[in-house]
Formats: structure tokens, sequence, C-alpha cells
């Protein structure tokens, strides 16, 4: 059994790597795929905690959420970094191969840094999610954009490590990755600095082959469900986790629209309303 992999990565922090995880491992477990995630940042642990606050909200609640097998990976303890980054890579590849066996879907979430760890985890990537919030400070990136013109003046470390990855992955069993980039944070109104955005990330799109995507703007609710571990998608069934509002309808349907672009169909019906924003 081959399972498809979902990497969530880049190497900067704060643009909703994890939160963005979760929400796709709960739409494919809506949607009846047997689910693995993969904690390789778990040092900071944030998507393991978001779990731990999972299985505790619903032992507290009764609430039959749904839960993938999850699993962290440490930093190797090695002192030769070679054998190090060996180390790293072999944990990797078991992890791997041994959910593989009871699972359709392993999301791996990633460190905001290029370490052995986070390199081997992009190497696995079937499905390469690089979420970043809509401004030229993240846009750097992916490359460095001349000021004046808009052209791409050089690819950043980043973007040459994924190119990296991919190579070592057609080499390692002849697959490919499929490299989405998430605009996060993105503005409502039509501005030079949004048209300017819009530009760069397009000649970058055709540079680097990678789709563009849609992401989530900035909301509070994010950041309140993960204390109960819940994401927009488990809210129907728990109305007293969450007061919908308009505002949240439209952020469920960013987390939609997500879902869709990556191929997962549908994933729940039209929330009530309970009031407007």
């Amino acid at each position: 059994m081959s399972a498809t992999i979902i990497v969530l990565g880049n190497e900067k922090g704060g643009t909703g790597k994890s939160t963005t995880a979760m929400h796709i491992i709960v739409g494919l477990l809506r949607e009846g795929y047997a689910v693995g995630a993969v904690d390789l940042d778990a040092r900071q642990g944030t998507l393991s905690r978001y779990f731990d606050n999972r299985v505790a909200y619903a032992e507290k609640t009764g609430m039959n959420l749904l839960h993938p097998m999850y699993r962290a990976i440490h930093r190797s303890e090695l002192r030769d970094k070679v054998l190090a980054t060996e180390d790293e890579r072999q944990q990797v590849q078991h992890l791997v191969d041994e959910i593989s066996q009871h699972c359709d879907v392993i999301v791996m979430d990633t460190p905001g840094s290029d370490n052995p760890l986070s390199r081997a985890g992009h190497s696995f990537a079937d499905i390469l999610v690089t979420p970043m919030n809509d401004s030229f400070v993240d846009l750097d990136l992916l490359g460095h954009i001349d000021p004046d013109t808009n052209a791409v003046c050089a690819l950043s470390s980043y973007s040459e490590m994924v190119w990296d990855q991919k190579k070592i992955r057609a080499l390692r069993d002849g697959g490919s990755i499929d490299w989405v980039v998430m605009r996060n944070r993105l503005g409502t109104l039509d501005t030079k600095n949004k048209r300017k955005m819009d530009a760069a990330l397009n000649e970058l799109s055709g540079r680097l082959a990678f789709r563009l995507a849609h992401g989530f703007s900035e909301r509070v609710i994010f950041r309140e469900l993960f204390l109960k571990g819940l994401t927009l998608l488990d809210v129907r069934e728990e109305k007293s986790a969450v007061e919908l509002t308009m505002s949240h309808v439209a952020a469920l349907q960013e987390v939609r629209n997500l879902l869709h672009v990556l191929g997962v169909p549908e994933v729940v019906a039209e929330p009530d309303i309970v009031r407007s924003a």
C-alpha cells in the first residue's frame, strides 16, 4: 500500500503551516480517508499539541471527533553530522513505511527552518503545500525580486532546497512533487502592492513550476479553535464550541477551497449561521 504524502513546508515561521495541516487532516478524515499525521517539528510540537488538545476535548465533552494516527520525530542525537543526517532520513523513511500500511494519506508538518529532518520530509512529498503571508517579506522566501521591474533576480535558498528534494525524489522512485504555494492574509482591495505581488508570483510560478492557491484570511477563530483541538470543519457537530458568524462562514469556505485545490471533495454541509458578523 502506498499512501499519498502531503507536506506542509517553508523556512519561515508564523505562516500557518500547522493550522493548514490540521484542516487538511480533518477534511480528509471527514471524507473517510485513513490519515496519518507526522510532526517533524517535535521540539516546538504545535501539531502534536493540537491533537493532544483534540483528544482531551473529546474526552471532556463526549464529542465524537475523528482522529488520525499521529507520530512525532525528534532530531537525531548523533554528534556526527553525516551520521545524524542519515539517521533522520531513515527515521522518516521507516515512519512512512509503517504508516503507509494503515493509511491512505500522510500529512507532514515541518519546521520553519532548514535542517536535515525537514529536507527528508520534503523529499517524500507527493504534494508540497507552502503557506506564505501575502507580502514581499514572505515572497523573498521564494525568490528575490527587482523592486522596479518585478523581475526575478535570483531564487531563494528555500526554492533551491525544494528543487534539490525534487531531484532526490525522482532518483529514489521516479516520483514528482506537486508544489502548491498558498497565499494567506490576502487583502480585499485591489491595491498597487497587491498587483505587484500578483505579477511577481505569476512569474515565479512559471519559473519554479508551482501552483497558486488562496489560503486563509487572518481570523481569531483559528487561534481559539486550537485550544480545543477543533477545526472549522468540526463546528457543526459542536455548536457550543463556537458561535458562527458570517466571517466564520467565509473562513470555512476558504478551507473548502483549499481542500478542493488539493483534490479533496466537499467535506461538510453549509453550517447554520447563528448571527451576523
